[in-house]
């Protein structure tokens, strides 16, 4: 799964004060109206622009590429529990086949045995293996999942994130993007 973003609208990607993006997936992007207006009203810095330039009959900027929050927003620790941060955690695959397409979600142990929908619980499935795990336990069906469900961080989500960039990447990103990524000997 990938998010279009055209490089006609000019996006700015969105920096926390610590430089970091605020999210890697869906990526921290602006609209050039609001990183401009972000501009006007004191709340960010520019990093990088755009060749692009807007005006105004007394007024030309070019459009920014990179802002920074000049105030640290605190990351949450805990992620929602939603459909698509489920897929997230599960890496957009089924975790019986490793299917990428007709994605759901399965109830590891099923509702009719006590099981809750949880993200201890939950897992990314695609429509066939939902269907041929349908309401049995995992050890009567003889399905497993490739990684057990877990409650996962925001960290983790970030970290798995980062593996589904969206089509277009602007070069004055690209600083911003992984340099918090552990370099390897």
């Amino acid at each position: 799964m990938t998010i279009a973003v055209s490089p006609d609208s000019l996006p700015a990607l969105v920096l926390n004060a610590d430089y970091r993006p605020l999210s890697y997936y869906p990526l921290s992007l602006w609209s050039w109206q609001d990183a401009i207006k972000a501009v006007f009203l004191d709340r960010v810095n520019i990093v990088a622009e755009y060749e692009h330039e807007v005006s105004s009959p007394s007024f030309a900027m070019r459009v920014p590429s990179v802002v920074c929050l000049k105030s640290y927003v605190k990351p949450g620790t805990n992620p929602a529990f939603t459909r698509f941060n489920v897929f997230l955690r599960d890496k957009f695959e089924c975790q019986y086949c490793g299917a990428p397409d007709d994605l759901t979600f399965d109830h590891l142990i099923p509702r009719r045995f006590g099981g809750q929908t949880t993200w201890e619980n939950i897992v990314t499935a695609c429509s066939p293996c939902n269907l041929r795990k349908g309401g049995k336990m995992p050890r009567d069906s003889g399905m497993r999942p490739q990684q057990m469900p877990y409650h996962p961080t925001v960290h983790d989500l970030h970290n798995n994130g980062r593996s589904f960039p969206p089509n277009f990447l602007h070069e004055s990103w690209m600083d911003y993007l992984y340099w918090d990524v552990e370099l390897e000997p």
